[in-house]
């Protein structure tokens, strides 16, 4: 298995991972190919080969022009991805560092995701950064990441809101969102902003922070317009095999919510609607337990399991829809496992099967209801029948696929 690591040794940012690519063998002309995809002119990269202390590295240096200086918002940025050629796998990864860059920036400043100004970030280096860094670790066949804990630095920084603490609120707010390490103190820290929230939204969407162990065979180091006396601004790229194959462990999910709220005047039909509108709202479950209040009332415990991001919505909901006066909440984690979906033919019909996996091992598949429900309506067979015949179809395809 070929792996990376990522040695954050003074900093990181997007433009420091493509200058670390490009210095461990990624040629440039297959970035610019990739960049080429998203349709988006506005901007040229070129290296430069840069002293940071004692350390070789390569600058990555993005030029814009008027176009891509201008100010973008995030949608514009996910129409370019979606619309690109670029493949699937790294533009669902663009996406998800988009969505955690916007889930922090939204948190730094108090207000809904679409009324962000995006300043720095809005410009196209942007997505030149994000894109560039997926599509390179894919060029070079990069198959599991890993990474260091960020430096905490000391000091202020300057940005287009006047000087700040050296980690910006959306870098720390992607660090308190994705539970990432950090190491802090000491007197060779560095000093001033070390990490940006693109960085910081790279590194810890695309690599664990768990201990491995590889065989290394190309070293790369990308470097940071800044060159501090503290320390050398670089990030370190390791490119090497693994001992062995890794199992994947379980995905730990960190940017989760539970809301609740305790209701004793609404009825069952009422209750089914709110039940109904929180999923559509967009929760990730929504559920009603039956409980007991003062005095031996009979009442309904509402529970939403939600993502932060969707948190303000759903609790609106809750107010909206439900007599309640108020809404507990509090933060959850949950393991999930990796997941699949296959079809297969009960006669003329077709049955979606969702297929559970461990470590790359199916371990369970669960047939769709309503699919199997149809066919039962129509066939006169029972429900039970149905669901196991396609269960049993689904893993004979698994194990002729495997």
């Amino acid at each position: 298995m070929k792996v990376a690591y990522i040695d954050i040794v003074g900093g990181v940012g997007g433009d420091m991972l493509l200058g670390a690519l490009l210095d461990a063998g990624l040629p440039i002309e297959d970035l610019r190919t990739e960049l080429a995809r998203l349709d988006c002119g506005g901007f040229s990269i070129d290296t430069k080969a840069v002293k940071r202390g004692g350390i070789d590295a390569t600058l990555a240096e993005v030029t814009l022009d008027s176009e891509g200086s201008r100010i973008r918002d995030w949608a514009e940025f996910e129409r370019v991805i979606a619309g690109s050629s670029l493949s699937d796998s790294i533009k669902t990864k663009a996406k998800a560092v988009f969505d955690l860059l916007a889930q922090a920036e939204s948190a730094a400043h108090g207000v809904e995701k679409d009324d962000v100004h995006l300043h720095e970030l809005g410009t196209v280096d942007t997505l030149v950064d994000v894109v560039g860094v997926i599509a390179g670790l894919e060029r070079m066949g990069i198959e599991r990441v890993h990474a260091s804990p960020f430096p905490l630095s000391a000091g202020v920084s300057s940005s287009s809101h006047g000087v700040m603490a050296a980690t910006a609120a959306a870098t720390a707010a992607i660090y308190r969102a994705t539970g990432a390490p950090l190491r802090a103190g000491g007197s060779r820290g560095p000093v001033g902003e070390a990490v940006t929230p693109t960085g910081a939204a790279l590194v810890t969407t695309l690599a664990s922070f768990e201990p491995i162990t590889f065989v290394p065979q190309d070293t790369g180091y990308g470097a940071g317009s800044r060159n501090p006396e503290q320390v050398p601004n670089v990030v370190g790229l390791w490119i090497g095999n693994a001992d062995a194959p890794q199992a994947e462990a379980p995905v730990l999910e960190s940017d989760l919510v539970l809301l609740e709220t305790n209701i004793d005047d609404m009825t069952g039909e009422e209750l089914g609607h709110l039940q109904s509108v929180l999923m559509e709202a967009g929760a990730l479950d929504a559920w009603l337990t039956p409980i007991q209040m003062k005095k031996g009332r009979p009442a309904s415990l509402v529970s939403a399991l939600c993502r932060a991001a969707d948190e303000p919505a759903i609790v609106n909901m809750l107010l909206r829809d439900s007599s309640t006066l108020g809404v507990r909440r509090r933060p959850l984690e949950r393991y999930v496992a990796d997941r699949d979906s296959i079809t297969v033919q009960i006669g003329a019909d077709a049955v979606r099967v969702k297929v559970k996996l461990l470590g790359g091992v199916v371990v369970g598949v669960h047939p769709e209801f309503e699919d199997c429900r149809k066919i039962s309506l129509q066939t006169g067979h029972s429900l039970r029948d149905i669901m196991d015949e396609a269960a049993s179809l689904a893993r004979a395809a698994l194990t002729e696929k495997s």
